[in-house]
């Protein structure tokens, strides 16, 4: 199936080689040189994937990441001159899927574009079948088509697409220990890496989400050596 990709990069060479590069698998490859031509393209067609440049003139590219969470089914692939431990962090808590260090071989970009895009074909079949479209849990709610977790007291937060996968994830093994390779597969359809900080920073921040609820009811506990446990209090009614 042919899918519809955008490259965003202001350096003319990089995203002429890009989109020339790409095209030639078939694809149908657009291209932006900052976030107005972004939004712009994004308006005219749907779009399956973003290839965003961190370094924009005007809006950078981790404030455009978090701006297209808001889009979903819409995979966003970070490239970066900076390809630190700590820059590969940031872009991926921003919602990005993966991060690109430049320079980079377009034969490896392709490969994680490919990845990314086959996430959803690929994990569908492992999935349990989910005929409602939220989870219910302790006066929490998770809407899938959205990914908005709601929490008791009334506020909300739209989840970048790996929160919302880990989270999906944990509820749906409820009470059973998943290990960060199992969460790395399912959530960012990938294989761990002992260096893959990912899932611990979707942890981290899912934490914030029930913390903020100040009832205690929802933790995720750390399983020394196994992984990480939803665990829900026997106070809390579904």
């Amino acid at each position: 199936m042919v899918k519809t990709l955008l490259v965003v990069d202001d350096d003319d060479e990089i995203r002429e080689l890009l989109c020339d590069y790409l095209s030639e698998n078939g694809d149908c490859v657009l291209a932006a040189a900052d976030g107005p031509q972004m939004w712009q393209q994004l308006e005219q067609q749907p779009v399956d994937l973003v290839i965003l440049d961190v370094m924009l003139p005007g809006e950078d590219g981790l404030s455009l990441c978090r701006q297209l969470q808001a889009r979903p089914g819409l995979s966003v692939i970070m490239l970066s001159a900076k390809g630190s431990a700590l820059d590969r962090i940031i872009g991926l808590e921003v919602g990005a899927d993966d991060y690109v260090a430049k320079p980079f071989e377009p034969r490896e970009l392709s490969a994680r574009i490919k990845a990314v895009l086959r996430r959803p074909v690929r994990s569908a079949p492992e999935e349990r079948p989910r005929p409602e479209p939220q989870h219910q849990f302790a006066g929490y709610r998770l809407d899938h088509a959205k990914r908005v977790l709601r929490i008791p007291q009334g506020s909300s937060f739209t989840l970048p697409r790996s929160d919302f996968r880990v989270l999906r994830d944990l509820l749906d093994a409820r009470e059973q220990v998943l290990s960060r390779d199992q969460l790395t597969r399912s959530a960012m359809g990938r294989d761990y890496a002992p260096d893959d900080r990912s899932v611990d920073m979707c942890i981290s921040r899912l934490r914030q989400y029930f913390k903020s609820a100040e009832d205690g009811l929802v933790q995720i506990l750390t399983v020394r050596n196994e992984g990480y446990l939803l665990s829900i209090s026997s106070m809390a009614a579904d």
